[in-house]
């Protein structure tokens, strides 16, 4: 029977989780702040349809998501790491409070809950859900949908699924047309396998889908009138060619194998208790004939409840469909997550009954980890740890992480933080002594992980990434160059996928602009890498030349190059 006694600590958990700490951990790769930076240029620019970025970019998605920022950041008056990153956090709270409440009603609330945590702890989703990328939102907009979907199956579609087609058109406005087209195949698919008419199926999905696209068409008009072919040439790069891989330049470009690492890895911890509970399992002798084979597996996905083939039909459908391009990322399968987590959820209750052994191997790994965070963070505090353990090309830069770690104030809110996972751990060994009558052991267990997630993002994360961000390099150069536009110069410019100093210029307030693309007048600053000076000079050498004036010993977070500023001064004829 359904009850709504898990949703509000749901919600209190997903706050506790995701919303606490989202600011605190500068932007330290080139992908946030090339995000946050769209939606700066909005505010800045009055134009929400098509601004443009970086001195000459549009952005690479549609705006929905840099819309999400721009409208929160216009409440608080600034574009900041936490206001970028909000977006994400409450389309995956969203996501998985609406998922308690379908699964809740349909298998049952203690498996609807477990689901839930499972998909607020694993790596993937964690990561996806406290960053400033389109993934996540894309993602909540997709699996909403597939379940607004599925409640409109069960009135056998009759009426109109108005939620279902606005979060298709919200996530045909994050990242697509894909925002579409998965979220009606799955039920199409699902219906069809429980004997719907295949025509009838098929035209309701098909107006749903024309009804999805009437806002993202606007959209894309408007931002055609702005963009003219050079806009249209970017949405053919993004939603075409990028599925039929003939872009024009390499993107992400991996094997249909990568997305099984990426789920097993991306499901981190719960892949490992799935890998421990192999060793628990009692095997029967396999059937060798494919026939019989064949026929029982059918059989047994006919007699599924409905619920759990739609679930599966949605994990299936949507990890071949990211099978077929070349382009693979680990994020694309983002929307299987939660259906994974159900029936993690399942299987885990499942040991709890029949593997007890297994979950305590888990817990007590979990538990270990968690005391060894701790142990690890006394030796770094305590000087334990020599300089020389780091070697090779980045030792330094592993140094200055550890210092990060040994050297910030340890203030009483620091010290409750990274005691957490030790009283965690404690009181997941306390319930294992127990005989396990109920689910304790499991929720001791998820208990472990979210501690975890706790003090790493509270405090290990925000010290160490705070060194690897170009954060300090963008103020030093605001110091020197307070006001007015800067350069930056590359000399392996890709015109289909330029490469810009994103974050530098994130936090310079979008006041960097490409050498190249912009007459630069007598004199002013431009940052490249250091290995790029000879480029420069054989191309500029002529009418400008260059004086180093900050040579910061930080190698930056977006191309991995040591970057300098320079001043430059027209020379010669051109004065």
């Amino acid at each position: 029977m359904y009850k709504k006694s898990y949703f509000w600590p749901l919600a209190g958990l997903c706050v506790l989780s995701l919303f606490l700490f989202l600011g605190l951990t500068p932007f330290h790769t080139r992908g946030e702040p090339r995000e946050a930076v769209v939606a700066l240029s909005m505010l800045q620019q009055g134009n929400w349809v098509l601004p443009v970025n970086n001195g000459v970019e549009l952005a690479f998605k549609p705006p929905f998501f840099h819309w999400c920022i721009a409208a929160i950041s216009a409440l608080v008056g600034t574009v900041n790491e936490y206001t970028s990153r909000m977006p994400s956090a409450l389309a995956l709270s969203a996501m998985v409070l609406v998922g308690y409440v379908f699964y809740a009603k349909r298998r049952g609330t203690e498996v609807a809950f477990m689901a839930a945590l499972i998909t607020l702890t694993n790596f993937e989703v964690h990561r996806a859900g406290v960053a400033c990328r389109v993934d996540m939102v894309l993602s909540a907009m997709m699996v909403i949908a597939l379940y607004q979907f599925y409640k409109w199956a069960e009135r056998d579609l009759k009426g109109i699924p108005w939620v279902g087609i606005l979060c298709l058109s919200a996530a045909a406005l994050t990242k697509g047309p894909v925002g579409i087209a998965l979220p009606c195949a799955v039920p199409a698919v699902f219906l069809w396998l429980r004997g719907r008419g295949f025509l009838r199926v098929f035209f309701r999905f098909f107006a749903v889908a024309l009804a999805a696209c009437v806002l993202p068409a606007a959209w894309y008009y408007a931002a055609y009138l702005q963009g003219g072919e050079r806009f249209l040439d970017l949405v053919l790069e993004e939603n075409v060619y990028r599925l039929m891989g003939k872009m024009t330049y390499a993107s992400h470009e991996n094997p249909a194998w990568y997305n099984v690492v990426t789920v097993v890895a991306g499901y981190v911890p719960y892949s490992l208790l799935l890998l421990i509970s192999l060793f628990f399992l009692r095997y029967k002798k396999p059937e060798c004939r494919l026939r019989t084979w064949w026929s029982r597996l059918v059989a047994y996905v006919r007699g599924m409840d409905d619920a759990r083939l739609y679930s599966l039909l949605s994990i299936a459908i949507i990890f071949v469909f990211y099978c077929i391009p070349k382009s693979k990322r680990s994020v694309y399968l983002l929307p299987i997550y939660p259906f994974i987590a159900y029936f993690l959820a399942e299987y885990i209750i499942y040991l709890r009954h029949r593997h007890l052994n297994a979950l305590r191997v888990f817990g007590s790994i979990m538990a270990g980890l968690a005391v060894l965070l701790l142990g690890v963070f006394a030796a770094v505090r305590l000087d334990a740890v020599p300089e020389t353990l780091f070697g090779g090309r980045h030792a330094a830069e592993n140094v200055a992480y550890m210092h990060a770690l040994s050297d910030f104030p340890l203030t009483l809110f620091a010290i409750v933080m990274v005691a957490l996972p030790v009283v965690a751990a404690a009181w997941y060994f306390r319930v294992q002594r127990r005989n396990a009558a109920d689910n304790g052991i499991i929720y001791a267990c998820i208990g472990v992980i979210f501690s975890i997630f706790f003090v790493l993002d509270g405090v290990y994360q925000p010290k160490v990434l705070s060194v690897k961000s170009d954060k300090a390099v963008a103020e030093a150069i605001a110091d020197i160059v307070p006001e007015g536009r800067l350069y930056s110069f590359r000399t392996d410019v890709v015109e289909a996928n330029r490469m810009h100093p994103f974050t530098v210029n994130f936090y310079l307030g979008d006041r960097m602009v490409p050498f190249d693309c912009f007459d630069p007048g007598q004199e002013g600053y431009v940052l490249m890498g250091e290995d790029m000076v000879e480029g420069f000079n054989a191309r500029y050498g002529a009418e400008y030349a260059l004086e180093d004036v900050y040579a910061p010993q930080h190698r930056s977070c977006d191309d991995k190059r040591y970057n300098h500023l320079y001043r430059f001064r027209r020379i010669g004829n051109g004065q």
